[in-house]
């Protein structure tokens, strides 16, 4: 299937009878990493600001932070990182009668049907996503010479040998242009890598090790000897898996850690914010995300992802953001948090990327 972008439709304010609309109150933050009263949140969606008798777009964008009027810009800023006196922009309606406006429609297609009732218009578990299958082939082959492609990931891949191999051919291929993941992810296609089992079971014959659940305990202690992920894959002579793939074709990946974690690997950020950030300047590049078998990395991408991005020369063009988990619990979590242009696919992870390394012929 060949595939186009999505057009953009910028908002025409002088036929929406807004090109003299009421400029956007500037406020001053009251304390370091405080938005003062009435302060605007950003949404997914392109917004357009009045200031100094123009409406501009937020050209960089993340739900849940505010704009800031700064050196001639509109700035999107997290709460968290405001200063005393940022000039924020105030103001609640979304509509331009206050001088702010959410286009939320720029990407609208006209439907070829258009129902009031019609089944199965959501996607579950009984969908069909041969249609989508064949979409993401098109956008991964269109993405990969002229996108970013972050993919962001939970541990159920490394516990498969054909999903470990599929995605590190997908890396080869160059479909892999950043990496969101946990210590577990990591851990366990190390794991894989080095004593051919994921938590002691094996990851073709899913038969258990003698003593297996040390296995990644020992993964974690000898990387952690070595002092570094890359040190670990070069000493050990490592020469597969996913963290091997990233490494030799250099695809950076953010490393989130949680309680939970055992160890943990040493590239793993322990301080929350630090991950955050890290993961922030990933998803600044990206115009297709897909999320696979993880709620909360998900949830916390979607947070951060807006649904466009502003390309150099001013082109504004779609975000394509997938979420891919067996259940529809995810798929319909991810959604209900703000993030409303994801598509879902409710499948077994490791079926849907061993699909896709097929169907790109990797």
């Amino acid at each position: 299937m060949s595939f186009v972008l999505e057009p953009y439709h910028a908002p025409d304010f002088e036929a929406l009878g807004l090109a003299n609309a009421p400029e956007a109150p500037l406020v001053a933050a009251p304390r370091d990493g405080v938005a003062p009263e009435g302060y605007h949140a950003m949404s997914i969606f392109p917004e357009y600001f009045r200031v100094e008798g123009r409406w501009l777009l937020a050209e960089e964008s993340r739900m849940d932070c505010v704009p800031v009027w700064a050196q001639g810009r509109v700035a999107v800023v997290e709460p968290r990182r405001l200063k005393q006196g940022d000039q924020v922009i105030c103001g609640r309606t979304e509509d331009g009668s206050e001088g702010i406006f959410v286009h939320a429609h720029g990407f609208d297609a006209v439907e070829e049907t258009a129902q009031t009732f019609a089944f199965r218009q959501g996607h579950s578990r009984e969908s069909s996503f041969s249609r989508d299958y064949d979409e993401l082939y098109g956008l991964l082959r269109h993405e990969r010479d002229h996108g970013h492609v972050l993919w962001v990931m939970g541990p159920a891949f490394s516990f498969d040998y054909d999903a470990r191999n599929a995605f590190s051919r997908l890396i080869a291929g160059g479909y892999v242009h950043g990496l969101l993941a946990g210590n577990a992810l990591a851990t366990h296609d190390l794991e894989g890598a080095y004593l051919g089992t994921a938590l002691g079971q094996d990851i073709y014959t899913q038969l258990h090790r003698p003593n297996g659940h040390y296995n990644h305990l020992d993964t974690i202690n000898r990387v952690r000897l070595h002092g570094s992920i890359r040190e670990f894959i070069r000493a050990e002579g490592i020469d597969n898996g996913i963290m091997y793939a990233c490494e030799k074709h250099g695809v950076p990946y953010v490393l989130a850690g949680s309680i939970r974690d055992d160890g943990p690997l040493p590239e793993v950020y322990g301080n929350v914010y630090q991950a955050q950030d890290a993961m922030r300047d990933q998803v600044r590049k990206a115009t297709t995300v897909i999320c696979m078998a993880t709620t909360l990395h998900s949830i916390a991408t979607g947070n951060m992802t807006p649904s466009f991005r502003v390309l150099p020369g001013g082109l504004v063009r779609k975000v394509y953001f997938y979420c891919v988990d067996i259940s529809e619990f995810t798929v319909n979590k991810l959604t209900d948090r703000g993030s409303l242009t994801t598509r879902g696919i409710v499948t077994n992870a490791q079926d849907f990327i061993v699909n896709i390394a097929k169907g790109l012929g990797v």
